[in-house]
């Protein structure tokens, strides 16, 4: 049980003082661990939000740099940022926001040779990422692992999100394998509106809160879309596949998978 400090109480109060969240609430919120795996459009409000709230350890990974162009989307880095790498961007805006929070950086690429050891000192993972391979490596390695996770997904105007957590739905029941490469394009291909980021980003953080919590409905056996052109919501229902190639009765992927994916430069 945690000894509050006039500070935290009153940092934290208006989670204290929701009917469904209150003391006992904060205290799960700052016990718990999260691995937020991307530090761009969707991990930057995360990040940032979740931090706010008091978790207490946060990891971050992303093997990038600060560009100028991720600027238009990615809040928790700033101008002065550019060329820095994102993490550490990332870890001293959060430590800014809440010294309460340890933060934890994983300045490397996630792939099939380290995703299960990032992984497993965490009570909950984030897919903040922007491309399908290593989408589908974060569902594997999670289901493999029996870890929670919130997916998301934005491009132009539209996002996607789902909650998968053991004996739920998980992103194979509803797309089976990668696209092949450069079937679909990419946010730095095809464009995407800032604040689109912001919306998606806030929901999966609000699902990592609801799931400490035990607060509310979790977007399990859902998936939530939205098209911010009509501001238009959408909650399809999905079920888990028996025959799904991860978490179905018979799996038929035993080692995670390095999928192929498209290089895109915009500067060319």
């Amino acid at each position: 049980m945690f000894d509050f400090t006039e500070e935290q109480i009153e940092r934290y109060s208006r989670h204290i003082l929701l009917k469904d969240v209150g003391v006992e609430g904060q205290e799960k919120i700052m016990s718990a661990s999260v691995l937020v795996v991307g530090a761009g459009g969707l991990g930057a409000p995360v990040a940032l939000y979740l931090a706010a709230a008091g978790i207490g350890r946060i990891g971050i990974v992303d093997a990038d740099e600060v560009d100028l162009s991720n600027l238009q989307r990615q809040v928790i880095h700033f101008t002065k940022d550019v060329g820095t790498p994102k993490v550490e961007s990332a870890r001293r805006k959060m430590e800014a926001i809440n010294p309460d929070v340890k933060v934890e950086t994983f300045h490397k690429f996630m792939d099939s040779s380290n995703a299960l050891e990032i992984i497993k000192d965490y009570d909950f993972v984030v897919d903040g990422t922007d491309n399908f391979p290593v989408k589908f490596l974060i569902n594997d390695a999670c289901v493999m692992a029996g870890k929670p996770f919130s997916h998301g997904g934005i491009l132009r105007f539209q996002g996607q999100t789902f909650t998968h957590l053991p004996g739920t739905a998980c992103y194979r029941c509803m797309f089976k394998e990668p696209p092949p490469a450069g079937a679909v394009p990419t946010c730095s291909q095809a464009g995407v509106l800032g604040a689109i980021a912001g919306m998606l980003g806030t929901i999966q953080a609000a699902e990592v809160l609801k799931y400490f919590t035990g607060v509310g409905e979790l977007l399990t056996n859902r998936l939530l879309t939205f098209d911010a052109k009509t501001m238009q919501f959408r909650t399809i229902p999905v079920t888990q596949r028996a025959s799904c190639p991860i978490c179905g009765e018979h799996p038929t992927i035993d080692h995670l998978i390095d999928y192929e994916q498209a290089a895109c430069d915009l500067k060319k």
